[in-house]
């Protein structure tokens, strides 16, 4: 198997940040992505968040495997974390998310009535790895409406907060995490959802890899899509569907790159049909 890498810049620097901003807030929202919620976690996170609440938004569900989906729903909860499902993209999800938000820090909110503080509203930090859609969350969620509040007292100078509705604050940084590739079937799960950068890849490898985990796990579904036999190897598979998608190079040859192209991209983006490549453990 190909060895995937990942080469994060300032990977330390962004952790002390982190370690900083989460004195600040009261819930932790993590990003992950539906189809691999194991692999594009970063255990920092939990270390990161000991005694915070911690909300993770499984977004990119309606790429993802509704049964699964629920599966990791159930494990999230069995760890004691909230977790909701989402596409960022179209606001689906969006209105439980407040509700959640406002469950999770119940506790929070009674000490403060304990204490005679009055709707303060909850500071939220938004994290995840790169690609997971962290900044479209945070722009549909807050929608036009969000401004920013400023520094607060007490607060580092040059926080800004941005004021999501009268119960919900966010800290307007993204905390940025990277996987961690102690596995080396992270680098590919992420690999297989572009969460890696395309230019590092070898394209003709990741279509072989995703027939493969198609011809295993979700029989069907590639006769399904490109009306071919199943009854091959990878190779042959690959092999078949160029021929179905008329894929030909000048002299009239099969053109596999330009099939692995296709079976990538359709994959990735759900027109293969809706899968998740894990479980939970």
């Amino acid at each position: 198997m190909a060895q995937y890498q990942w080469y994060p810049g300032h990977m330390t620097k962004a952790k002390r940040q982190m370690q900083e901003d989460v004195k600040l807030i009261d819930l932790i929202i993590e990003l992950v992505d539906a189809r691999i919620p194991i692999s594009s976690r970063n255990p920092d996170i939990d270390l990161l968040g000991k005694n915070k609440a911690r909300l993770i938004l499984m977004n990119k569900a309606d790429l993802a495997d509704p049964k699964k989906t629920e599966a990791f729903h159930q494990y999230f909860t069995r760890k004691g974390y909230f977790a909701v499902n989402l596409d960022a993209r179209s606001r689906a999800g969006m209105k439980t998310i407040q509700n959640t938000i406002l469950e999770a820090c119940k506790e929070k909110m009674e000490r403060d009535r304990r204490r005679g503080i009055q709707n303060r509203p909850v500071r939220a930090m938004v994290v995840g790895i790169p690609n997971v859609g962290k900044s479209t969350f945070i722009n549909t969620y807050a929608g036009k409406a969000c401004t920013k509040t400023g520094n607060k007292p007490g607060v580092t100078k040059g926080k800004q907060w941005i004021r999501l509705n009268k119960n919900v604050e966010l800290l307007d940084t993204p905390g940025i995490l990277w996987p961690k590739f102690e596995d080396q079937k992270v680098g590919l799960h992420l690999a297989l959802v572009g969460s890696i950068r395309d230019d590092i890849l070898n394209t003709d490898e990741l279509a072989i890899e995703i027939i493969k985990l198609l011809l295993h796990e979700y029989p069907g579904s590639l006769a399904g899509r490109y009306g071919i036999e199943e009854d091959k190897d990878a190779a042959q598979v690959l092999c078949a569907i160029a021929q179905a998608r008329n894929c030909l190079s000048r002299g009239s040859e099969l053109d596999y790159s330009k099939a692995a192209a296709i079976v990538v991209d359709e994959f990735r983006s759900g027109k293969t049909g809706r899968f998740t490549i894990e479980d939970p453990r």
